[in-house]
Order: C-alpha cells, then sequence, then structure tokens
C-alpha cells in the first residue's frame, strides 16, 4: 500500500514533470484535501498508510492539476479575506490582489449606519460576501449577466449565511428592471478589465479555464469601466463611493473617467506589491441638477 510520504512524492514528481509552477505546493495542498489531514500530520505520520482508494482519488486530482486545471477547480475552495468560498469553472477564482478593494471598501464604510453595497460584475460573489460579513449590519445587491455565475454567488452567501442580506440580480449591468430607484452607499465591481488581445497570453490556467466573459474587457480593457461610471452616480446616494478594482497600468485612465463625470476624491490605490490596485472616487454631498 501507498504512503502519505510515498503519495506526496508521486503528486510532486507528475507536477513537476508538468512544468506546474508550484508543483510541491500543489501537491501537498490536493493531499491535505484529499486525506483531510494537515501537513503537520503527515509530516509526522508520514509511513502511514492510505488506501487505495485515496491513492487513486489523490492521483486523479493531481494529473488533472498537471493538465493546468486550476487546484481551485479540483478542490471546488478558494480562500478569500479569510473565508472560505465555493467556486467552479463558472466563476473568476477570487485572488488575493481583491482583497485591496475590500478593505478600501471597508474603510469608506465605517461609520455608516446600514449601508447598501452594489456588487457589479459579481461573479462568485466574494466581493459583496466578504463585505457583508465584515459590517454586519450592511446588505446588498451582487449583479451579474452569468445565471451560472449568480448561482454560486447565492450559494456562498447561503454557505457563509449572509443570504439574508444579499440578492442577487441578472443584469447587463444596470439594465434590469431590478434598478429603478435603487440608491447606494457603496458601488463596487472587478469588472472584466484585459485588453481582448492581450487573453491569449495569459497563463493556461486563466486563459483555458477562468470563463472569458469574466476577462475580456473588451479593445482596451476600459469598455466596462466607461459604462459602469458613467451611469453610476444615478445609483449611489449623496456622498456615496464608487470603488474598481484595476490591471496594474489602467490607474490614470480609469482615475480620468472618473473625473470626467464629475466624481470628486478621487484616488489611486496601490496593492500589497506595489501595483496600482483600486481607483476609486465620491459623488459629491450636494446633487447638482444639470441645467
Amino acid at each position: 500500500m501507498e504512503t502519505l510520504t510515498g503519495l506526496l512524492k508521486k503528486g510532486q514528481e507528475i507536477l513537476v514533470q508538468a512544468g506546474i509552477e508550484e508543483a510541491g505546493l500543489d501537491a501537498r495542498l490536493l493531499l491535505e484535501y484529499i486525506t483531510g489531514k494537515s501537513r503537520a500530520y503527515y509530516l509526522a505520520h508520514g509511513e502511514e498508510c492510505v488506501t487505495k482508494e485515496t491513492a487513486d482519488r489523490y492521483l486523479e486530482l493531481v494529473t488533472g492539476r498537471s493538465q493546468h486545471i486550476p487546484l481551485q477547480h479540483l478542490t471546488h475552495q478558494a480562500f478569500f479575506m479569510g473565508y472560505e468560498f465555493y467556486v467552479n469553472e463558472d466563476v473568476l477564482i477570487p485572488r488575493q490582489d481583491t482583497e485591496t478593494l475590500v478593505e478600501e471598501a471597508l474603510r469608506l464604510l465605517k461609520g455608516r449606519q446600514k449601508p447598501r453595497v452594489l456588487d457589479m460584475c459579481t461573479g462568485s460573489g466574494c466581493i459583496l460576501t466578504s463585505i457583508l460579513l465584515e459590517v454586519p449590519d450592511a446588505s446588498g445587491t451582487g449583479a451579474d449577466l452569468s445565471e451560472k455565475a449568480l448561482k454560486v454567488a447565492a450559494c456562498n452567501a447561503r454557505r457563509l449565511q449572509t443570504a439574508d442580506r444579499a440578492e442577487f440580480v441578472k443584469s447587463d449591468l444596470f439594465s434590469s428592471e431590478y434598478f429603478s430607484g435603487s440608491v447606494y452607499d457603496v458601488l463596487i465591481s472587478n469588472p472584466p478589465y484585459i485588453p481582448t488581445e492581450e487573453i491569449e497570453g495569459l497563463m493556461e490556467e486563466v486563459r483555458l479555464h477562468d470563463p472569458r466573459m469574466a476577462l475580456d474587457g473588451k479593445a482596451d480593457g476600459l469598455y466596462f469601466y466607461r459604462a459602469i461610471t458613467k451611469q453610476a452616480m444615478d445609483y449611489m446616494l449623496p456622498g456615496g463611493w464608487l470603488l474598481y478594482e484595476i490591471g496594474w497600468d489602467q490607474g490614470k485612465a480609469v482615475k480620468e473617467l472618473l473625473d470626467k463625470e464629475g466624481f470628486i476624491n478621487t484616488e489611486i490605490k496601490k496593492d500589497l506589491c506595489g501595483l496600482d490596485r483600486v481607483v476609486l472616487g465620491q459623488k459629491s454631498l450636494q446633487e447638482e441638477q444639470n441645467v
């Protein structure tokens, strides 16, 4: 019978041969997922035997990872803001970079009573759900054009017990009648922002396995920023905030879009790697009438 140590070694060898960048880490995480045992356990009990069923299932997942299927699609687990989210091939995998966006939203929500949040292009719902978990009196809406993504988002809201404060709506941006008369304290979005021609150059895990509609920001990557920003103020309370995740080279262009539409206090915020990651702006407290 196979031991824990032997099985891990076999998994590592398969992933190294396949050119997986973090072969050792991924082999270990898959073993932890399959056995339910921590790294500390199998370091101390490496000679413990595993059943043939466990070994076969582990090697099946390792084979999938060797074909560049993302680890998170194999385990259906993604960790974001300290919470575990369910993910599949219908949604963009939550990434640590996006935590900067959520942290900025949480900063701006401090002191607001029963704030309402709109997460446009919600995908897995990780942004909205994380905010609702951190702000217990908040409520919000997640909007997406993908019905499959909305099912995942609703699933995560149920699993993390925020479903009573969240609604998920199929909408092409603000086109749904749902938004008639709706206003929010925070409008937040991680929209598709990769220029179409750059998608083919992405790593296989992203290019072949993340949904293309969650990646494709059209010709220059700015299509959704333009479309959302142009309409955003109609759905924001005076003093409310608009926040975007951006690509590392899009900060200046997106900030200019907000400035052009009359947002104030616009800023570009960097992530932990020092790259431009968030653009934000505020709707004036005094609503101006268009003449």
